[in-house]
């Protein structure tokens, strides 16, 4: 197994595929975008299933393929296939934005994919364009639709930001009446590629959580899964749930059991630290796979206690500024 130095076991890791995104959306980038990954420094397929073999036969179970927009990243599906091989890989799950993968569903679903979180942040077409800065909600909203009747295992994540998508919490919730579906919302954070949007942060886990009780009464707490960032709720009668992600206020720290990848190679022991590593320069050095998961174990041993550790360590001077898409959420 995979122990951090506060004894937490890493079981799990987020692999960022690209940082391309088709969409520009209000909290991850300008509108101008950012300056991607050249085609080059992007970790290999070939790397990314080396690496992902080495965890796996560390304890790591699950994978969650994210990006930028996964599916941007040229023939996806050859990876996809490649990981749902791998005899210790139990679970493998994908963020999406949902603008190209509905061609896509049939195959994922006999590969044995069937798990995905699909960002909306509105399900209202005017917000979500003024949000994403493109007019794409039809094609996402089919995506879900078509999920949904799938019966695939779906969250919908929505970044909540004040003035922009607060009416869309309550209609948001309301999707999970009759359906079994899970809407997650998170607290926003400033990985937006310019710093953080607010001097204080008005739509916390609690504002959230209190301007959803206000509307549907007493809500039953669920009981969160190990490893959970979310803190998981029913409304009483509604077959689907929601939770509340306090991904700036930090309380989910104590139980992380993740491993970041970034596109470029980055090792990210924590979502705000900027990097331990990097692990594309140590396999096109040569490295051995003894080498390489000695360089990982020794940065899991040094994770951070939590995500303001991590952040106040950065350089020295505690600044986050790259946009979300670079580091996969």
């Amino acid at each position: 197994m995979l122990i951090d130095g506060h004894g937490r076991i890493i079981d799990y890791v987020r692999l960022a595929v690209t940082d391309r995104c088709n969409l520009r959306c209000f909290y991850c980038m300008p509108e101008e975008g950012i300056d991607f990954v050249q085609r080059k420094e992007l970790l290999s397929y070939e790397e990314i299933i080396r690496v992902v073999t080495l965890l796996s036969e560390e304890g790591v179970s699950k994978v969650r393929i994210t990006g930028g927009e996964p599916f941007l990243r040229k023939d996806i599906m050859s990876l996809l296939r490649s990981i749902s091989e791998l005899p210790l890989i139990d679970k493998i799950a994908i963020t999406t934005n949902g603008t190209l993968t509905e061609k896509h569903l049939d195959e994922l679903v006999v590969l044995g994919i069937d798990s995905f979180n699909l960002s909306i942040d509105s399900i209202d077409a005017q917000r979500f364009q003024e949000i994403t800065r493109r007019d794409s909600f039809e094609t996402v909203w089919s995506c879900y639709k078509v999920m949904l009747a799938k019966g695939l295992e779906l969250k919908l994540n929505c970044v909540v930001m004040a003035n922009r998508n607060i009416a869309d919490l309550i209609p948001m919730v309301e999707l999970g009446r009759k359906s079994k579906v899970s809407i997650r919302f998170i607290e926003e954070m400033p990985f937006n590629g310019e710093g953080s949007h607010y001097q204080r942060l008005e739509w916390d886990y609690a504002k959230i959580l209190s301007h959803l009780t206000e509307h549907f009464g007493e809500v039953e707490k669920l009981q969160d899964t190990q490893g959970s960032t979310s803190l998981n709720y029913r409304v009483p009668g509604f077959t689907g749930s929601f939770g509340i992600i306090p991904a700036y206020t930090r309380s989910f720290c104590g139980s992380c059991n993740r491993l970041r990848l970034t596109p470029d190679g980055t090792i990210k022991t924590c979502l705000y630290d900027d990097g331990v590593f990097n692990i594309k320069n140590i396999i096109r050095a040569g490295a051995t796979d003894a080498e390489l998961m000695l360089a990982i174990k020794e940065a899991i041993a040094h994770k951070a206690k939590d995500g303001f550790v991590a952040e106040q360590s950065r350089n020295g001077k505690g600044i986050v500024s790259e946009s979300m898409a670079t580091i996969g959420g």
